[in-house]
């Protein structure tokens, strides 16, 4: 029987609201990741979100040659932690998977024995990099051996600007059995709506489905985190770099903007019936940038509510 959440996205409805984190490093101790566990389904838990979203990180130094600001470190496995330590926490766990990392026989076996039925395929960062599992290879594996896991894909905003073609992938991933998209996190407006125009008219030329597209936002709270942002390619407009750079407190004018941004989109998906929700993530450490991403959850609850 599906999920409502499952039978939701099917339906290609609208109002997502999901909360975005990232497990626990996996040299983490034991005791200490039971511990963060516990704050997080504690903090996850009071929050009206329809789905937790956990991430696969992967190194992405692949497609940036330059320092990365933050050192990667690998976490633990997102289906892992889930499954391990938060079990608990009544609600559909949304699990990324970076496909790179397996052979084809390796990911076979883990799309038989999943046991999420939500999941974000994620490929390669780069075109340098080669990896024994291609993305359309881990769609084919999982259409032929999981037909009842719902599969979400990747989109950004940010490459629909530089070759005009993000729309046309999603449609490629949906014609493979996407079911709904997860952005890159979003500063660009213009850019994001650039996109959204594209899917919606092409759509209509095309006489074709228009399935949900849940945007990432995510509270910036320092000048390196910001760095960061420049760094994985996420485009911040210059004058609104200026203006967190500038700013006497950088965290309260990022969430001013994420909270902007979430109202444009959704005024624009609602008046074009485009399936819209909004993803807001928290991968930050810092008190006061987890505090605001919970206070953005209520901020972006309240437009869609409106």
């Amino acid at each position: 029987m599906p999920t409502l959440l499952k039978q939701r996205i099917l339906n290609r409805e609208s109002g997502f609201l999901f909360y975005g984190l990232t497990p626990p490093k996996a040299t983490t101790d034991e005791s200490r990741v039971r511990e963060i566990a516990a704050k997080q389904m504690s903090r996850v838990g009071s929050l009206d979100v329809d789905a937790l979203i956990l991430y696969d990180l992967q190194d992405e130094s692949s497609r940036n040659s330059n320092p990365r600001p933050f050192p990667f470190s690998e976490t633990l496995k997102p289906d892992v932690y889930s499954r391990n330590y938060l079990s608990d926490l009544q609600l559909p766990k949304i699990i990324y998977k970076s496909v790179g990392k397996y052979t084809p026989d390796e990911f076979a076996s883990w799309v038989r024995s999943a046991d999420n039925d939500l999941s974000v395929f994620v490929g390669s960062p780069s075109k340098t990099q080669t990896d024994s599992l291609t993305l359309l290879n881990a769609y084919r594996i999982k259409n032929e051996q999981n037909a009842q896991m719902v599969l979400g894909g990747v989109t950004i905003p940010e490459r629909h600007h530089l070759k005009g073609d993000e729309h046309l992938r999603l449609f490629s991933k949906i014609d493979s059995g996407c079911r709904f998209f997860v952005s890159q996190c979003v500063y660009s407006v213009n850019h994001t709506l650039d996109f959204l125009s594209d899917y919606y008219y092409t759509a209509q030329e095309q006489n074709r489905p228009m399935v949900p597209v849940i945007f990432t936002l995510t509270p910036c709270g320092s000048v390196k985190s910001l760095e960061f942002l420049d760094w994985l390619g996420i485009d911040v407009p210059h004058w609104l770099h200026n203006d967190l750079m500038h700013s006497t407190d950088i965290l309260r004018r990022s969430v001013d903007v994420c909270r902007s941004t979430a109202s444009e989109i959704y005024a624009f998906c609602t008046e074009k019936g485009i399936p819209v929700g909004f993803n807001i993530e928290s991968v930050a450490i810092r008190k006061e940038e987890i505090e605001a991403s919970v206070e953005l959850v209520g901020n972006v609850r309240a437009i869609m509510s409106r």
